[in-house]
């Protein structure tokens, strides 16, 4: 008969003392087995020494702590990207129509944008799901021949839009009356 158990990850301090654990620190970890299963103890070098012999772990073995690594940095954050489609749409410049439409597709695929049914296939109708905002966009019938340049010119707005190159030009001002 197979019987699965959990067993926590390592700590990050020490169960006896509640200290955080240096990094590079020495420190045990012991496996004990309790009526309910099994139970995980980390133990810093001084509570180890203070621990009462009598009583034998199931396993122990003794290692260097290793803070865990912070994570890594999402590619494109979504704020920065959905900034940038709201400004390009706001330009309501047509030389922006192809970048508007990778940018858009782009979050619909980190799932910040759902796409709706359009009644034509010259729109696109986009929802932003956290608050309800709808999006109609001019679908470009973009060829698999136009997406890499396409792609390349919203990386280099996107790098604008986040402190790199310049950012997208502001709204025209309304003719003079």
């Amino acid at each position: 008969m197979q019987n699965d158990w959990e067993i926590k990850s390592r700590s990050h301090t020490c169960s006896a003392t509640g200290r955080e654990f240096a990094e590079g620190e020495l420190f045990y970890t012991l496996i004990h087995r309790d009526r309910d299963g099994f139970r995980r103890e980390d133990l810093c070098e001084e509570a180890w020494q203070a621990r009462n012999d009598n009583v034998q772990p199931f396993s122990f073995w003794r290692t260097r702590y290793e803070p865990p690594a912070p994570p890594p940095p999402e590619p494109l954050k979504r704020n920065d990207a959905e900034s940038l489609l709201r400004a390009l749409i706001e330009t309501n410049d047509p030389r922006y129509r192809n970048a508007i439409y990778i940018l858009a597709v782009m979050l619909e695929r980190k799932r910040a944008l759902r796409s709706m049914e359009s009644p034509d296939a010259d729109t696109l109708i986009y929802e932003l799901p956290a608050t309800g905002e709808t999006f109609l966009l001019a679908n470009p019938h973009l060829t698999l021949e136009q997406i890499p340049a396409v792609q390349k010119e919203v990386a280099e707005l996107l790098d604008g839009a986040m402190g790199g190159a310049p950012a997208p030009p502001a709204p025209p001002a309304p003719p003079a009356a």
